[in-house]
């Protein structure tokens, strides 16, 4: 089932931007989309991403699969591909990454190692991506609401 954050609203109807949750998929299998290629997709195309399932390594090897022939269709060149990290942080339930807490408190608030593991692995995945250096932040705070992290 297709999962959405409210601070995707804005984007998801259309899916003109790629959601947390293909991005996900993406870091499961290895392989880099730009937004440029995931623009060059049809809605279908775009639509079967999010539907596709990228949890068993059989499924994991589908969607690149799927995904890289995709790319290829588009493009004529073969995606990049990104290195697969064998135990992400967003796994760990247990340990906030600093990184996050710093950005956490850039904006006022800190999350507790309760808050932490109650999130889903994707909520996690995405406020470590949200709170990356270079990433367009204006989300973080966002998804900080949305997921009842903020203190106070």
């Amino acid at each position: 089932m297709a999962v959405f954050f409210k601070f995707e609203a804005d984007f998801v109807e259309s899916l003109r931007c790629i959601p947390m949750q293909v991005r996900y998929k993406l870091d499961t299998c290895g392989i880099k989309l730009k937004l440029s290629d995931w623009s060059h997709m049809t809605q279908v195309e775009r639509e079967a991403l999010v539907e596709l399932p990228c949890t068993t390594e059989s499924e994991i090897q589908a969607y690149r699969e799927y995904l890289e022939n995709l790319i290829l269709q588009r493009n004529g060149t073969p995606p990049a591909t990104l290195f697969i990290e064998p135990h992400p942080a967003w796994t760990d339930a247990t340990n906030v990454p600093d990184s996050l807490q710093q950005k956490a408190q850039e904006i006022g608030t800190s999350i507790t190692p309760q808050q932490w593991a109650n999130l889903t692995e994707l909520q996690r995945f995405s406020l470590i991506k949200l709170s990356r250096p270079g990433h367009e932040n204006e989300n973080f705070p966002k998804a900080i609401a949305e997921f009842n992290l903020v203190s106070g």
